[in-house]
């Protein structure tokens, strides 16, 4: 399965799909919002300033995350964040609006998906996805906000790896997308989306939260395609919480392992 939608074309990661970007808590306890512990907030909120500030740097200038293995005989095969279906089609995006939203969502899911934890991945993400004179700068911002203490904000091992009999978790959800601003070969999408971050498992330090944000892109037609070339991020439009009871940390993990990510949305 690649980034794109039914037509998009893009590198083999595989197992990238997934969200990202942010944010139900500590058996028992709430899911997310005002309710949330300030231990759990003030981690969240500091790895989303930390990326947000990341990226909005890079666009001034000009595996680590795998998830614990499963030993059950009973338990699904596939890794956390696996994607799921086929590859589709390798034809790259429309060069109309529709395919320029398509993009925008799919471009969501790949930036918050849990390969950007892996150099490897991650570069292969950038590469897909930004435009190719902007590549060498996202590359090098988010090498460095990707650090060892981040890494750690979010519960992972300093090289970026899960820690055994644990499950990492970043998938981000596009729920709607608009242009608000167009051209022939430049064009603004805002994708709105929610987002899990976290680490599944008994007695985590970070376990998986939800979020809502706003992720902006301006996107231009470059190669028969179309790639990002700034992007940034705000919070909201957020619904009020319902009245859903937070799962335990082994539900989680098991629907991290059972319901495989996606490497295309819209």
């Amino acid at each position: 399965m690649s980034l794109g939608d039914d037509h998009h074309s893009s590198g083999d990661y595989g197992g990238t799909g997934g969200t990202r970007l942010r944010l139900p808590e500590e058996d028992g306890g709430p899911r997310r919002g005002g309710h949330s512990s300030s231990r759990s907030l003030v981690t969240v909120v500091g790895v989303v300033v930390l990326l947000i500030a990341a990226i909005a740097f890079a666009n001034r200038g000009g595996d680590g995350s795998a998830s614990a293995e499963g030993g059950d005989g009973d338990k699904p095969k596939t890794s956390a964040t696996a994607p799921t279906g086929t590859r589709p089609v390798q034809s790259g995006f429309a060069h109309d609006e529709q395919g320029a939203q398509s993009a925008a969502a799919n471009y969501a899911v790949a930036l918050g998906s849990d390969g950007m934890f892996s150099k490897a991945k991650r570069d292969a993400i950038l590469r897909a996805i930004i435009v190719p004179d902007r590549v060498p700068d996202f590359e090098a911002t988010l090498d460095k906000a990707y650090s060892a203490d981040f890494n750690k904000a979010v519960g992972l091992n300093e090289d970026g790896t899960t820690p055994k009999g644990y499950t990492f978790v970043s998938r981000t959800s596009p729920i709607g997308t608009k242009v608000t601003e167009k051209a022939a070969d430049r064009t603004t999408v805002e994708v709105w989306c929610g987002g899990l971050l976290g680490l599944a498992g008994q007695n985590s330090t970070a376990p998986v939260t939800s979020s809502w944000f706003t992720i902006t892109m301006q996107l231009a037609w470059v190669n028969d395609d179309w790639k990002i070339v700034t992007h940034s991020q705000k919070e909201g439009p957020a619904p009020i919480p319902g009245d859903d009871k937070a799962s335990s940390a082994d539900e989680m993990a098991q629907a991290v392992k059972e319901y495989g990510g996606f490497t295309y949305a819209r």
